[in-house]
């Protein structure tokens, strides 16, 4: 029986080389090939390869056992951003042990911990957030044949730009000798590695952290984690600039700034009563913006530049204030304040509500159930209509307003 991901990796709707590829493809024009007989789906596959300057017989060496994957397409229907919202989302993530044993981790490869600090700017507690939430410290890095599960997505017609470059990428890496079409495991959706990338990914960020002359991301921690440092850096990270810090606001804020589509300089934000929950600022001279994932009720925080980077790795907004937010905790932050946000919508209500915001002319995408981003912004839009505090935070007094 196939085992069930653990950790991040089966939180996650989508891992963070997956998201890259989908935000670098997001724009492409031109129709890829897909569907059609299975078969055939793979010789011209091959066919583009040989095209490109590939060996006809390491390609045929290369497709030889290509099959489609029937578990990978049942994953990848199932795969979607959850509704919990950030307080219980976060404590079903993050335990006492996931903390515990990402400190260990930390001290274990603390030399590996303070290259990436030199080279890359990036504090131990990001990357240890990352391998803690995509493998459980490389426990568990996923079963499905990588090569299968690409093919099997290229050939499937919802997203073949995405999948189809990554198997020429799986191909290159193959013909340096880093890639078994036969043996080589991982998640669904083609990541490998105790971080998970795509082969696309580790051609372009890998890096050899222990020195013996190979990028190995399934089984040498080093090279894992200088390889995800590189690829966050690629993404756009600050070096030495902080990401998150939890903060207390004052009643007399206006809401509707809040969000991150308002960014202020932290000396405006302190300037308005904003304060830092434990010390000062991290990251003074900084814009930012205040993050309140359940209203001006619940837990709040800034967000630096770097928070932003988190996004070019997944689009969900709670997924990514909690992978931040662990970051901080391995940091050495304290549990955040809960305070007490007024209770959220049901799956049904939400969809309600959802209804009668695009009855008003808001652009809330698919009436799902979700608060993603675009209902979050008419929530706070509609709330500002109302006379109500502007904080994106769906309730039943919302919901009965309208």
């Amino acid at each position: 029986m196939r085992r069930k991901r653990t950790g991040l990796a089966a939180i996650m709707a989508l891992g963070m080389g997956l998201a890259t590829a989908m935000t670098a493809q997001a724009q492409t024009q031109t129709p890829v090939p897909c569907g059609g007989d299975f078969g055939a789906f793979v010789s011209e596959l091959a066919a583009e390869a040989v095209a490109g300057g590939a060996d006809p017989a390491t390609v045929g060496r290369f497709f030889a056992g290509a099959a489609q994957d029937a578990s990978v397409l049942r994953a990848d229907r199932r795969q979607g951003i959850f509704q919990d919202p950030f307080i219980t989302f976060s404590r079903k993530l993050i335990s006492q042990s996931r903390l515990d044993r990402g400190r260990e981790m930390g001290r274990r490869h603390a030399e590996t911990f303070a290259r990436i600090e030199r080279d890359y700017g990036i504090a131990p507690g990001v990357l240890l957030a990352f391998w803690a939430f995509e493998t459980d410290y490389g426990s568990f890095q996923g079963d499905f044949n990588t090569l299968n599960a690409l093919v099997t997505l290229a050939h499937d017609c919802r997203r073949p730009e995405i999948f189809r470059p990554q198997i020429l990428a799986a191909l290159e890496l193959y013909e340096m000798g880093d890639f078994d079409p036969a043996r080589t495991t991982g998640a669904w959706a083609g990541e490998i590695g105790m971080v998970q990338m795509l082969p696309r990914d580790i051609l372009e960020n890998g890096v050899d952290g222990d020195g013996d002359g190979r990028v190995t991301l399934k089984t040498s921690a080093p090279d894992a984690l200088m390889s995800g440092a590189k690829m966050l850096s690629h993404l756009g990270w600050r070096a030495g600039e902080p990401w998150l810090q939890e903060v207390v606001l004052p009643e007399t804020l206006d809401w509707f700034e809040t969000g991150l589509h308002v960014q202020k300089p932290v000396a405006e934000w302190a300037a308005l009563g904003v304060r830092a929950r434990n010390g000062d600022f991290e990251g003074s001279g900084l814009m930012a913006s205040i993050v309140i994932p359940q209203g001006r009720d619940g837990p709040a925080f800034i967000a630096y530049p770097n928070f932003r980077v988190y996004f070019e790795w997944n689009q969900s907004f709670t997924y990514v204030l909690t992978a931040a937010y662990f970051g901080t905790r391995l940091e050495g932050a304290p549990i955040y304040d809960a305070g007490n946000p007024a209770p959220g919508l049901s799956g049904d209500a939400m969809k309600a509500l959802q209804a009668k915001l695009a009855a008003r002319g808001h652009d809330v995408g698919e009436i799902d159930g979700i608060l993603g981003a675009g209902t979050r912004a008419a929530v706070r839009a509609v709330q500002r209509e109302l006379g109500m505090p502007a904080d994106a935070w769906p309730t039943q007094a919302l919901l009965d307003r309208l």
